[in-house]
């Protein structure tokens, strides 16, 4: 199997904070892969280390075929790099500032106006292209900022927390970019404080808690550490609630509960479950307006995988960690 990134045992400390405690990373390519953890897990100081702005303290990682720590140049000439924070040049247009990362990038003059139009309009900057970037909202801003991340067409992308502080609609249009950069060829690891965010986009996810990696499967792989499924029904006719859950409970024999108005829902080890279902419902002639076989959600996993509430990895990570 071929690995865009590949870290082992990678170790740091700032002071007493050991903010990396051997953490092992496999990220295969054309993929994206995403990094999940509370406040202060440790997955910015990982991105840090693997986008070689700082050197770990043990361990090793390769990125695009490259040493982090032996051949940092090789690296940087590789990736991309979009922080928590837009770090464009308020002062410069945005197009301005997508040429100015060409010119640092050697790309001739011809060629840096080409790629910065052709970014400009892939992130719906065009009609802003020419004014100042102080002029620019939050999310223009976090978009013109992951442009100049993309101008030397890198084929690893690191994405930090990309979506902090955007609204819904514009992190759904961020979401869609991540999707055309994979697309496009390019690998991309993606760190998110959003857990709906790694369910959408990523093909692995890897959770880090007090710089340990303590999980690393596909999504639905996650959920399965929860406890297998859930089987949820909504009839047609709310007064008939307690025939469907006597029907559910002789399916699944364990307790149910009713989490919404009008639901019924039970713990379910198999997919024949709702098949069964289906069946006794019918025969009861109850009709539903909505049946179905859920997993578990990703927050019920990070909760369940590290003790703690999302609510804790909502603010941005310590700068240490």
């Amino acid at each position: 199997m071929q690995y865009a990134i590949e870290a082992r045992g990678l170790r740091k400390r700032f002071g007493t904070t050991q903010a990396l405690d051997g953490v092992d990373l496999a990220v295969r390519t054309g993929t994206v892969h995403g990094v999940l953890g509370p406040n202060g897990a440790g997955k910015t100081t990982a991105v840090r280390i693997l986008a070689t702005l700082l050197k770990a303290d043990e361990g090793s990682a390769i990125v695009a075929g490259h040493d982090v720590a032996q051949e940092p140049a090789r690296v940087r000439e590789q990736i991309g790099l979009t922080g928590q924070y837009a770090s464009v040049d308020e002062l410069l247009t945005g197009r301005q500032n997508l040429e100015l990362i060409g010119a640092l990038l050697d790309l001739n003059r011809k060629t840096r106006k080409s790629r910065a139009g052709e970014l400009l309009a892939w992130f719906d900057l065009s009609d802003a292209a020419d004014r100042p970037a102080k002029t620019y909202s939050g999310g223009m801003r976090r978009r013109l900022d992951l442009a100049a991340s993309l101008v030397g067409r890198p084929g690893i992308v690191f994405l930090d927390e990309p979506t902090t502080g955007l609204d819904p609609a514009k992190r759904e249009d961020m979401w869609g970019v991540v999707r055309n950069l994979v697309a496009d060829g390019s690998t991309v690891l993606l760190t998110t404080q959003y857990l709906e965010e790694a369910d959408a986009l990523a093909d692995e996810i890897t959770v880090i808690d007090q710089g340990r990696v303590i999980a690393n499967d596909t999504p639905d792989g996650l959920k399965h550490i929860v406890g297998g499924q859930t089987l949820m029904v909504r009839p047609a006719d709310a007064t008939r609630l307690d025939e469907v859950e006597a029907i559910i409970t002789g399916i699944a024999q364990a307790p149910v509960d009713r989490p919404n108005r009008g639901t019924v829902s039970v713990p379910v080890t198999g997919d024949a479950a709702l098949a069964e279902a289906v069946y006794r419902l019918n025969d009861a002639g109850i009709a539903v307006t909505e049946l179905s076989l859920m997993l578990p959600s990703l927050d019920q996993v990070f909760f369940s995988l590290t003790g703690r509430h999302t609510e804790a990895a909502a603010e941005p990570e310590e700068v240490l960690a």
